[in-house]
């Protein structure tokens, strides 16, 4: 039976209807998550049993509304046109205070409490005072762990990977891997010298930084930038753009990096040879370089490996996971990236994953492609780290050929 091209029309609008509902879901959600955010720890921790007095109840309630009205408001201030750092900082900090909130008032709140009346633990009054408290208590540790971690300088991460065509004499390369520092409006200039003083402690032949390095742009965050050009590396240092960059004047993040002398690798590569043996390291933009109406700037792998030996294995820098398939594809042996922070804050890598194929660590993919993603050396928003923590990674290169 031939399919006609009204039925053809039918089945294109019935695959569309349910498209276009989570469109139109979509656009609502910046309004509806705020309400949510704030909504649900009000009434889990004020409004379900508790029976405070009415001054408590009051205040609460009112922190909450505030709160939900002060949000929104602070984060457009702060990363919308106006760009004011202060109210960027009130807005991200209030954003990671009510998601650590919200997340344990909904979990935890809820085992707990069960868990209180499965054991006959006092009356109901005394059941959800109980729970108000270890929530507010759970949620102040959370936040001032997690506040220490993302401000102090990222322990070194280190591990072998061993690539089947890496040569002998490449055996034992160091590859120091740094990535989303997000230089913005909390200062962080002295932040960044010293992770740039730990990364020269590692003697390191390749550095790379794989995007983010800041919001704003190159101008406004050039102080805290600057430590970059003390990085040491044996042969080169390396960087490509993040998706970060394409909301500020990528092209200005571009040369700065150029100018503290690290090579930007906008869709090419450069070798690394030792003993005989030689590296192809390639860079590519970031994925949403495309879309951001800059002049040659885009992901263009074909590009960034022409003229190399198909013979060399390859080590590429992407700074999203997802552009492993198309690495995968071109027999890439180890692509670098960053991106996801490890989620930042916990249990936020559940929604990382709907969008990337790895939030962190070593995988493989395809029939020799391996994929390391960094949790990230700085933050973004937030001033939180919680069961994310940030890294420096040292990856040391194995061949299969090395002598014993």
């Amino acid at each position: 039976m031939t399919e006609t091209s009204d039925t053809r029309s039918a089945a294109g609008e019935a695959r569309e209807a349910p498209r276009s509902r989570l469109q139109r879901l979509m656009r609502y959600l910046p309004l509806i998550a705020p309400v949510l955010l704030w909504a649900v720890p009000c009434w889990v921790l004020l409004h379900t049993g508790q029976r405070w007095p009415l001054p408590v109840a009051l205040i609460g309630t009112a922190l909450s509304v505030l709160g939900l009205a002060g949000m929104p408001l602070a984060m457009v201030r702060g990363h919308g046109r106006r760009q004011q750092d202060r109210a960027a900082i009130v807005g991200d900090t209030l954003l990671g205070c009510v998601w650590v909130l919200f997340t344990w008032s909904v979990l935890f709140g809820v085992l707990l409490r069960l868990a209180l009346t499965v054991g006959g633990v006092g009356d109901g009054q005394d059941r959800a005072r109980i729970v108000t408290w270890a929530v507010l208590g759970v949620a102040a540790v959370l936040l001032a762990g997690g506040y220490a971690e993302a401000r102090r300088v990222p322990r070194v991460r280190r591990l072998d990977v061993e690539l089947p065509r890496l040569g002998a004499g490449l055996d034992g390369t160091r590859v120091v891997l740094i990535t989303d520092t997000h230089y913005g409006p909390l200062d962080r200039a002295r932040w960044s010298a010293r992770v740039c003083e730990t990364v020269n402690t590692l003697e390191a032949d390749l550095v790379c930084h794989t995007g983010d390095i800041a919001d704003g742009t190159a101008e406004r965050r050039r102080a805290q930038a600057a430590p970059l050009g003390t990085v040491r590396a044996t042969r080169a240092r390396v960087y490509v753009t993040g998706n970060h960059e394409y909301y500020s004047e990528a092209q200005g993040w571009v040369d700065l990096m150029g100018e503290l002398g690290w090579e930007p690798l906008r869709n090419r590569h450069l070798l690394l040879e030792r003993g005989g043996d030689t590296l192809v390291v390639a860079g590519v933009d970031d994925v949403t370089a495309e879309s951001s109406g800059l002049a040659g700037h885009r992901a263009h792998l074909a590009g960034a490996l022409q003229g190399a030996d198909p013979d060399h294995p390859v080590l590429l820098l992407a700074h999203q996971p997802k552009f492993i398939d198309r690495a995968a594809a071109h027999g890439i042996d180890l692509q670098l990236s960053g991106h996801t922070h490890g989620g930042q804050i916990w249990p936020f890598h559940y929604l990382v994953r709907l969008d990337q194929p790895a939030v962190a660590g070593l995988s493989s993919h395809g029939a020799r492609t391996l994929l390391y993603t960094s949790r990230g050396t700085g933050f973004w928003g937030p001033p939180f780290r919680v069961f994310a923590p940030s890294e420096i990674t040292l990856l040391v290169l194995r061949s299969p050929r090395r002598s014993g």
